[in-house]
């Protein structure tokens, strides 16, 4: 099991409040969610609305094990979206998509438990 998702793996580093806010966090829904054949690990392409001020990004989210395509669509989740853009393939995926890893290890999307508008920054 990879580190990251070793449930018994001790706590990171301290950090400091603003090393937290360098990492921006929004709230943003599915728009639509397709195959992705070419990935080296079974993926799905996602285009997710962050509202006015990100606009519409796209993921590429290893969420295949427990999650349908049909399923995904308006969807909320949760995403990193000041990552620096990374190829995968011939698809750009612009923000990481968060999960936290089930029993299994698979990844289970972070969302909140109620509606929130698009582009809410975490605190």
């Amino acid at each position: 099991m990879h580190l990251l998702h070793d449930p018994s793996a001790p706590a990171a580093a301290a950090i400091t409040f603003d090393d937290f806010l360098k990492v921006d966090i929004r709230i943003g829904t599915i728009l639509s969610a397709e195959a992705f054949p070419e990935a080296r690990k079974p993926a799905y392409k996602l285009k997710i609305d962050f509202g006015p001020t990100i606009g519409v990004k796209q993921s590429s989210a290893q969420i295949t094990a427990l999650y349908r395509l049909d399923e995904l669509m308006g969807k909320q989740v949760a995403a990193v979206v000041n990552f620096p853009p990374r190829q995968i393939g011939k698809f750009m995926s612009e923000v990481l998509t968060l999960g936290f890893p089930d029993a299994q290890g698979e990844v289970v999307l972070f969302a909140p438990d109620r509606a929130t508008p698009n582009g809410g920054r975490l605190f």
